[in-house]
């Protein structure tokens, strides 16, 4: 279900949603020239570690779409790499909807599943998720 424009509008944005821990990033692709932009801020500026700037661009890298899109992200909540692994599945879904025909590349290349870890919760009566307080025998 590839979205072709009518001519003389411009193209309608592609959504796609990704998560992973805390962090959520909702991604807009628009036909462009391969700008990656997140929290408005150039995605080279935003992350500053090199391994979470090539976790972001990963899904447009292993199908070979750098330069066919322009991506614009708002991701909130966790920490940069959860939110590097967020803006990767949001552009996996949303190139997934863009062009079907990109699925066997972007599951071959594990984009398309969803990282199911979460915190653990703090239970009562101890002192962390695990962590319990000292036992005393007498």
């Amino acid at each position: 279900m590839t979205q072709v424009p009518t001519p003389g509008t411009k193209a309608a944005p592609i959504w796609g949603t990704g998560r992973r821990k805390t962090a959520v990033a909702r991604v807009r692709l628009l036909t462009g020239t391969g700008k990656v932009l997140i929290n408005k801020r150039e995605v080279d500026k935003y992350f500053t570690e090199e391994k979470d700037r090539a976790s972001a661009r990963s899904p447009l890298v292993a199908t070979n779409q750098l330069t066919t899109y322009d991506v614009f992200a708002r991701v909130e909540g966790g920490g940069p790499t959860g939110q590097a692994d967020a803006v990767k599945l949001g552009i996996a879904r949303a190139l997934l909807k863009a062009d079907p025909s990109l699925d066997p590349a972007l599951r071959a290349g594990g984009f398309m599943t969803r990282d199911p870890r979460m915190k653990e919760r703090k239970k009562y009566g101890q002192k962390g998720a695990r962590k319990r307080f000292q036992f005393s025998k007498r």
